[in-house]
């Protein structure tokens, strides 16, 4: 049985200003050198079974947070858009599903995650930079608020860093988990 809570049954309160972005963005920064540090040396056997049927092996899970990174860019995408609403997600998985990463060399994996996270975080990091003081485009941008179409609550862009750090965070655990688990 898992200690880690379901990722959909998760709540989330919203309540810290929107100026801890850099705070949170240093966290997604360091997501993919935990994730690194995590599997280095650890047995493809390992890394690739499955726990039961039907859940992902550590792997999965690692190939899963790289499937994710062009969503959470499309979704900061929606906030310097304007959008009313952000882009909606696969909750069935599928891309991950399909994707088949016990076949993927890992080290490409970690490789795919670190690229679009990096990339993702200079891009959120460059729309401050253009604005720094306190009432500014930039500052609106990470205050101004949209619905989350899962939640059905409104979300900052800062929130929607955390969601993201929370969800690397969740996977992972899940990861550490299986990986202290016996054969």
């Amino acid at each position: 049985m898992s200690q880690v809570a379901l990722w959909f049954e998760r709540k989330f309160e919203f309540a810290f200003p929107a100026d801890h972005w850099p705070n949170i963005c240093m966290r997604l920064r360091g997501a993919p050198p935990r994730l690194e540090e995590l599997l280095r040396d650890r047995p493809h056997d390992l890394l690739t079974r499955r726990p039961q049927p039907g859940k992902w092996s550590i792997q999965e899970h690692a190939g899963h947070l790289a499937d994710l990174e062009p969503l959470w860019r499309a979704r900061v995408g929606d906030f310097e858009a304007g959008s009313e609403k952000m882009t909606v997600a696969d909750l069935a998985n599928r891309g991950t599903e399909a994707a088949r990463h016990n076949q993927r060399d890992l080290k490409q994996i970690l490789s795919d995650f670190r690229r679009a996270r990096l990339a993702m975080v200079d891009h959120v990091e460059a729309l401050a930079v253009e604005s720094p003081s306190v009432e500014t485009p930039a500052s609106r941008l990470f205050s101004r608020a949209i619905p989350h179409p899962r939640l059905q609550q409104p979300m900052r862009l800062v929130d929607h860093l955390y969601f993201v750090a929370e969800h690397d965070d969740h996977h992972l655990a899940r990861m550490w988990e299986l990986l202290r688990k016996p054969a």
